[in-house]
């Protein structure tokens, strides 16, 4: 058999043993890498170290440094801390994948009480299973002869999600002759995962972190941000209530053109959320006058501040909402970032002394001339827009750094109610499979740009690493200090967004550096059954992203 060549970069790698393993390849081009190699991509598609080369084709490695890396990274580890577990806990037990918390997962164990001691048996055992440098494998089987597997072995969750699946074939993974499916590939062996910190907490629950792509070698300190665990965590209570916890569950629905129901009770949710926050800001009214909401991409930010702002009037408060775009510094005056590029994430961008200067004044009962931005133009301009506040008055300010205090220092901190917002989805795909709430809204945006600003999915994926930055700079450290928090995710939004979604992706070229991340989205889709957008309702969250929505400007 002839022998193969990669073009790899801008050359080739030749003479290689038809059936050699792209680990084996990777040793000749580790020395360009800072960090670990553990994923390669071999045509179109991203594979495991271990995937062995039988024609010619086109390679790229992705080592620990790199977003693609990092999620290899934390997959593996998952399967790791499920595998480890089994050796400690009762055969009935399991260790539930749940969702992310900082730099960190959410991992809870059903079958049997744990303690402190419990937790650290399971991460001697990790770290023994790491010392080893146990290998990772995958095959691929025939999906009912995987579903007869997890039949035998008691994994019902898995058996449900995989009967909803169309491939003939699907691959499974396996680690010291446990066998699981996932949604990706995984690094070549338990070696490369030598850095993780295991963090026991109540309620039979434990939180593993791990490194980020910045800095590979080094665990962050864990930060616990009780309110949004606490969220999380009624979320996922409430769903077990009401008997959706896994997409299953929303399937099995779907299946029977059963779902009107899930979505008022998804929907009522989210409502209830506004009309507890709208009360607890009238019972403060008489001291609070800006109501500061802030949330990553793709919360829903706008459609939220609208509805909050019925509740309010409901209550007999009168709100006006303030965009804090128009506070923008003229363009000349805006920061430039590490590539010389304006930084408009930065608070430097806002003309903080502007904006405080006129809270002030509209707090004393001043009359103002509300700036407007032209963007076109980078400058602001006052057309005629003035705002004087009555007693029963309120402000809603919606922006990146609303619950940064910085950009509101001159406002005495009783006269402020912040709210902090994400969808925090609770569905799992099963057990050791978890939906991101970071992949809900990346798909939420891809839907939202493309209808409303043209923008491609490749476009929408390609600024996504600066979307999430900016998240994580100016929102996420300020969260704590939140007096309320809103969960607006949607149960059912990913059986309807992926009909808007999933052409979306298919659309990115096969050449392209997205085009990997647009097939595991599209992996993702696969497993909620399509909701037609019709039975959404017009003041839904959702059709901020969809359309055809009430609140649309």
């Amino acid at each position: 058999m002839q022998n193969i060549k990669l073009k790899y970069k801008n050359r080739y790698i030749e003479d290689i043993v038809p059936g050699t393993t792209l680990y084996q390849i990777s040793k000749q081009v580790k020395s360009e890498y800072q960090y670990p190699i553990v994923v390669a991509r071999l045509g179109e598609f991203l594979v495991g170290l271990n995937t062995p080369v039988t024609k010619d084709s086109k390679v790229e490695f992705f080592d620990l440094s790199t977003s693609i890396g990092n999620k290899v990274y934390a997959r593996s580890l998952e399967f790791l801390v499920t595998v480890a577990a089994k050796k400690v806990l009762d055969k009935q037990s399991d260790v539930l994948i749940n969702y992310s918390l900082e730099n960190g997962i959410y991992c809870e164990v059903v079958g049997q009480r744990i303690t402190k001691v419990t937790a650290q048996n399971i991460e001697n055992q990790m770290r023994k299973m790491v010392e080893n440098q146990m290998p990772f494998y995958h095959m691929n089987v025939e999906r009912f002869e995987a579903i007869k597997y997890f039949e035998n072995h008691n994994q019902q969750d898995k058996v449900n999600n995989l009967k909803y699946m169309t491939n003939k074939t699907i691959t499974l993974h396996s680690l010291d002759n446990v066998y699981d499916y996932f949604y990706g590939p995984l690094v070549y062996n338990t070696g490369i995962i030598q850095n993780f910190k295991m963090i026991y907490l109540k309620e039979n629950s434990f939180i593993i972190t791990y490194p980020t792509r910045h800095n590979p070698y080094e665990v962050e300190q864990y930060i616990h941000h009780k309110m949004t665990f606490d969220v999380y965590k009624e979320y996922q209570k409430w769903g077990r209530t009401v008997g959706l916890s896994t997409t299953n569950d929303l399937n099995e629905l779907c299946t029977k053109h059963e779902y009107t129901d899930v979505i008022e009770l998804f929907e009522s949710h989210y409502e209830d959320q506004l009309a507890s926050l709208a009360e607890q800001i009238y019972k403060r009214k008489d001291k609070v006058k800006l109501v500061l909401l802030a949330g990553p991409s793709s919360s829903g930010k706008t459609t939220t501040a609208k509805k909050l702002a019925l509740y309010l009037r409901v209550k007999g408060l009168k709100p006006h909402k303030i965009s804090l775009d128009d506070y923008f510094v003229n363009r000349e005056d805006t920061p430039l970032d590490e590539d010389g590029k304006y930084d408009y994430a930065s608070i430097g961008a806002t003309d903080v002394k502007l904006f405080n200067k006129q809270l002030n004044q509209l707090l004393n009962g001043q009359r103002i001339s509300m700036p407007r931005y032209n963007f076109i133009l980078g400058k602001k301009e006052y057309r005629g827009d003035y705002l004087q506040l009555q007693d029963d008055d309120i402000l809603i300010i919606e922006g990146i750094h609303t619950l940064n205090d910085a950009l509101t220092s001159t406002i005495p901190r009783e006269n402020k109610f912040k709210i902090f917002m994400s969808p925090l989805i609770h569905l799992k795909l099963d057990n050791h499979n978890r939906v991101h709430t970071t992949d809900l809204r990346k798909i939420r945006r891809i839907v939202r740009d493309s209808r409303t600003r043209g923008t491609s999915a490749e476009g929408t994926l390609m600024v996504w690493p600066n979307v999430d930055k900016e998240a994580k700079n100016n929102i996420y450290p300020y969260q704590d200090d939140a007096d309320g928090m809103i969960n607006s995710s949607l149960g059912y939004e990913l059986s309807v967004l992926r009909i808007y979604a999933e052409p979306l992706l298919y659309g990115i070229p096969s050449d392209s550096p997205e085009y990997p991340e647009a097939m595991r989205l599209i992996n993702l889709l696969k497993n909620f059954l399509p909701i037609t957008s019709e039975v959404v309702p017009k003041d839904s969250i959702l059709r901020e992203f969809i359309g055809g929505g009430i609140f649309e400007d």
